[in-house]
C-alpha cells in the first residue's frame, strides 16, 4: 500500500484513502476516492480466498473491487 501511494503522489494524482469495515466485520483493506470514483482494493497473497463483502457490493454497485496478490501486484502499481 505504500507503494501506491508513493506512486499516485509522485504522479500528481489526487486521491483520498480509507479503510472500510462494517459492524458485522465485513472490510476492505484500501478504499480510493479519486475524480469523483471510489475503488475498493483487497490485499490477498491468493485470490481465491477474497470475496466482495455483500454490504459493500448492495451499498455502492458501480464501485470496482479488485484483489491485490502477489501475482498482479506488480500491474496494480502502474498508473
Amino acid at each position: 500500500m505504500s507503494e501506491r501511494i508513493k506512486i499516485l503522489s509522485y504522479s500528481g494524482v489526487i486521491c483520498n484513502r480509507y479503510f472500510w469495515r462494517t459492524y458485522d466485520k465485513q472490510e476492505i483493506d484500501l478504499i480510493e476516492e479519486r475524480e469523483g470514483k471510489l475503488f475498493a482494493y483487497e490485499f490477498k497473497w491468493k485470490a481465491d480466498k477474497a470475496v466482495v463483502p455483500a454490504a459493500w457490493e448492495s451499498a455502492y454497485p458501480d464501485a470496482p473491487y479488485e484483489v491485490i496478490t502477489s501475482q498482479n501486484f506488480m500491474d496494480w502499481l502502474k498508473i
